[in-house]
């Protein structure tokens, strides 16, 4: 008789190459101190800590999974697509992704231009110092406030200077989330659509995004996340399931940048059982 794993993983998981405040490194142990079978690094538009993050588990009872977290647009939303175990060293995925990052740096650079007209003592060189090795974000741009006393709270960086209906928001050129799913799949990986509830769409925009999606190769979706309610775990099962979608789940640690939100049990009592990720795995063995 066949016994049900006790082990936990965490498939959404991001390090301080993106938004995070620990080092791929400091993750891998964090993740064997939290218990962790496997945890998937999915920073934000990079794979730059992979190579880190899985150099530091070598010899250690636990798997680091390549990932990566693409922004993209749909109808004016931020749509976020996971990918899973990529071949991120594959040509194609590293041409692709250095787009994605060439974008970025467009848009800090001209974000950076007009807080500058305020007086504000910010440029791109200045967030890159404070923040080297990291691929800049919004947040980055929050800290750097902080940090200067220009602001403060992070919050207020976003209500009323970097928000998206701020003065100074530069939006970014973003792929589409069927692009995203492409580039996932050329590269040897698994699609998952990240936090749906958090798009705040009607059950039907809702519905109508997934049957989109499903219809152009999406592999999954989160139906475990650290925000979900019970109600609203159980609806994004039922959808997972009407749309043959493979279930997947994780924490979205960010560290100290989302303070309480903690690697493995979110905000207390998340749980994703390792038979999550062994569905993920017979998907990519057919």
């Amino acid at each position: 008789m066949s016994s049900i794993s006790t082990k936990i993983v965490d498939l959404h998981v991001h390090s301080n190459r993106s938004d995070g405040s620990y080092t791929p490194a400091q993750l891998v142990d964090y993740a064997l101190e939290k218990g962790l079978s496997a945890f998937a690094l999915t920073d934000h538009d990079t794979f730059a800590g992979l190579d880190e993050a899985k150099n530091a588990a070598l010899g250690k009872d636990i798997e680091v999974i390549a990932g990566m977290e693409f922004s993209t647009e749909y109808q004016g939303k931020d749509i976020h697509i996971l990918g899973l175990y990529l071949d991120y060293k594959s040509p194609i995925f590293v041409e692709n992704v250095k787009r994605f990052v060439d974008s970025r740096d467009l848009r800090n650079e001209k974000m950076c231009q007009k807080l500058q007209e305020t007086g504000m003592d910010i440029s791109y060189e200045k967030l890159i110092d404070m923040f080297p090795g990291a691929i800049i974000t919004r947040s980055h741009f929050g800290k750097y406030m902080l940090e200067k006393g220009i602001i403060r709270s992070i919050n207020i960086a976003f209500e009323k200077y970097i928000g998206d209906n701020c003065p100074y928001f530069v939006p970014r050129e973003k792929v589409t989330p069927i692009e995203a799913i492409e580039l996932i799949h050329q590269a040897g990986g698994v699609a998952i659509l990240a936090h749906p509830t958090l798009y705040h769409m009607s059950d039907t925009r809702l519905a109508t995004l997934l049957e989109l999606l499903s219809t152009n190769g999406l592999d999954g979706m989160e139906t475990i996340y650290c925000t979900y309610t019970k109600g609203e775990e159980r609806q994004m099962r039922k959808l997972a399931d009407r749309y043959h979608l493979l279930h997947s789940g994780g924490s979205d640690f960010h560290g100290t940048t989302k303070p309480r939100l903690d690697l493995a049990t979110g905000y207390g009592n998340l749980v994703i059982p390792e038979e999550i990720l062994i569905k993920i795995k017979e998907r990519l063995e057919k």
